[in-house]
């Protein structure tokens, strides 16, 4: 399970640090996309494949943007010597990110987040959500 949340820069070529707890969990090489709410996504190759096998089930009509979307934004990416990843450029400027990012473990994926972006949605008071959904799944 992917835990924790890490802030880091992304410097002039597009490469960041990421995390070694991370890197850990995911394995040699890992696939970064696009993903919901306007971050990036990274998962396994094992967890990516699994998501892929399941939209590959469904019928071909019903989620055709959505693999359109995750398919053509990806890339498999390897982390250098010093643990740096290379962030493409069409996936910095679909997520917005420059310099300063926020690289959060969610269960089964890690995502990336302008950095502002990211402190602007812990500053909600989204107390009463929570509490909504957490009863609602019996949590």
């Amino acid at each position: 399970m992917l835990l924790g949340t890490y802030y880091h820069n992304i410097d002039e070529k597009g490469r960041m640090i990421f995390p070694a707890k991370f890197r850990e969990e995911l394995g040699l090489s890992f696939v970064i996309t696009q993903w919901l709410d306007g971050c990036l996504a990274v998962f396994s190759q094992e967890e990516f494949s699994r998501i892929s096998s399941k939209l590959y089930e469904l019928p071909m009509g019903m989620t055709p943007n959505l693999q359109r979307k995750l398919f053509s934004n990806g890339d498999v990416v390897e982390p250098d010597k010093q643990g740096r990843i290379l962030i493409p450029t069409i996936l910095r400027k679909k997520a917005g990110l420059a310099r300063d990012v926020a690289v959060l473990g969610v269960q089964n994926r890690v995502e990336i987040w302008d950095r502002e972006r990211w402190d602007e949605i812990c500053a909600q008071d989204d107390n009463e959500e929570m509490q909504r959904l957490m009863n609602e799944f019996h949590l």
